[in-house]
């Protein structure tokens, strides 16, 4: 089985990467995470593919925080910077799609840049175990552009590694997806990072 890709990259490059101005992403997710729990006022998330923890510097004190990150060494980081703020902090390393991971359902599931890099349709059906009756799931994706490389070209050669491994999702795809695992399409926006790259964001609501 080939080599996650994740395991590879240093937080350091990947850190460096999405801040550079021509890639602009860590505010914009940051601020999606932050905007979700704003509007649904959750007391329980779960953040998929954490990485090193962009935007729970913005999450309530008393939020019950679950992390989640194939890297053990991302989710070591998040637990360095977070854990004295966040004493709800929850982490585990784990493969999304292959591990039988477990937690207490949460009420607000953030999935972004997450489907690019998994199966989704897999990927739904463990949401499903970790979502709370009516709990929603907010998931981010980024759109195909004729200008810009699926990964932006930076001096992090390192992040050259996820071009094989990623694959963009159509918003329409994920929506029918999860339509036939209960999950309830409730609204849809494109955000723009200020580095020129547009994304998808969905928010759906599950019912049993």
């Amino acid at each position: 089985m080939p080599t996650n890709p994740w395991l590879e990259i240093p937080l350091a490059d990947y850190e460096a990467h999405m801040e550079l101005p021509q890639v602009a992403q860590a505010e914009l997710l940051a601020e999606q995470l932050a905007a979700a729990v704003r509007a649904r006022s959750p007391d329980s998330v779960a953040v998929l593919g954490c990485a090193g923890g962009n935007g729970l510097d913005r999450m309530p004190a008393a939020l019950r925080v679950v992390g989640v990150d194939v890297n053990a060494e991302y989710v070591a980081a998040v637990r360095a910077r977070h854990s004295a703020r966040l004493p709800k902090l929850e982490l585990h390393v784990a493969d999304v799609e292959r591990d039988d991971l477990r937690f207490a359902p949460v009420q607000l599931v953030y999935a972004a840049l997450f489907f690019e890099y998994v199966d989704a349709a897999r990927a739904l059906d463990k949401i499903r175990g970790w979502l709370s009756n009516g709990g929603t799931l907010v998931a981010v994706l980024q759109m195909p552009s004729d200008e810009t490389a699926e990964v932006t070209p930076s001096p992090y050669s390192s992040l050259e590694r996820l071009a094989p491994a990623m694959r963009l999702l159509a918003p329409q795809d994920l929506a029918a997806l999860a339509a036939v695992r209960g999950y309830r399409l409730l609204g849809a926006e494109v955000a723009a990072a200020a580095g020129g790259k547009r994304f998808a964001v969905q928010t759906f609501v599950l019912s049993y």
